[in-house]
């Protein structure tokens, strides 16, 4: 079964084509990454999927119709990272990571036991009773992380079902050692009934962490395929006007471009 299926996609704002007919089905077990110039439509289309802009076309989500699914039950299988969270209320970390909890009307035993397990597994349970307003960019996108974490992780009485993780942007914010984190965190999560679609610029963590890459320019889709397919050096001087150069990584074999 798809997990996520966008049948022609056309959206249009302003005058100007965001979305210009746009297929795509994602299968569990895979990280897809979304790439393109500034103005693409990489958000655009993380948008339309949930449900804060309505396109044209058909949005299927776990083989239902994206406007038949509850929002409750919907948000227990579709976790969303976007590129800023404004959060300004003196919560605390865990209160925020325990934010993606809400739909799955549990016991505070178990809700206390999923959150710091998130934490943990994103590497920010330090941070727990931290003041979120007063961490740094790469901290609060981290504690964000863990919050949709917590908000697909699966409790003891949840039946298995399949998850959708969309990440827009996701390493915007983090050092070097961080973005490695959590891509490898997202990869580990494509499994097990999940897809992962993700936004990135950096083309070298696209080639290292995805599977398979959509290249997007002015909402259509040019290119879709392996790293070793799309990142080539006349689409990339093409569509960023960058004259680079690809070689393959001497330890996996994958793109490197320069």
């Amino acid at each position: 079964m798809s997990l996520l299926s966008c049948r022609h996609l056309t959206l249009s704002r302003g005058g100007r084509l965001l979305l210009d007919d746009f297929t795509l089905s994602l299968e569990a077990g895979s990280v897809t990454v979304l790439l393109g110039p500034n103005g693409a439509g990489k958000s655009t289309l993380l948008k339309c999927i949930t449900g804060e802009l309505v396109p044209n076309g058909e949005i299927h989500l776990f083989g239902r119709l994206q406007a038949s699914w509850p929002a409750d039950a919907l948000a227990r299988q579709v976790g969303v990272l976007p590129q800023s969270a404004s959060l300004t209320f003196p919560f605390l970390c865990q209160e925020v990571v325990a934010m993606g909890r809400l739909p799955h009307r549990e016991p505070r035993s178990a809700q206390a036991r999923i959150v710091a397990a998130a934490m943990d597994h994103a590497g920010v349970g330090h941070l727990k009773d931290r003041l979120y307003p007063a961490l740094s960019g790469g901290e609060r996108q981290r504690v964000q992380f863990a919050r949709v974490l917590a908000q697909i992780w699966q409790g003891t009485r949840d039946e298995p079902c399949p998850r959708l993780l969309l990440l827009d942007e996701p390493t915007s914010a983090l050092d070097l050692k961080h973005q490695h984190q959590l891509l490898a965190m997202a990869r580990a999560l494509a499994g097990e009934q999940t897809a992962v679609l993700v936004v990135l610029h950096d083309l070298n963590l696209a080639a290292r962490y995805g599977d398979r890459l959509l290249m997007l320019e002015g909402g259509k889709l040019i290119a879709d395929g392996s790293p070793g397919e799309v990142l080539r050096a006349p689409l990339i001087e093409r569509l960023y006007g960058y004259p680079a150069r690809v070689i393959a990584d001497p330890q996996g074999g994958q793109p490197v471009i320069l």
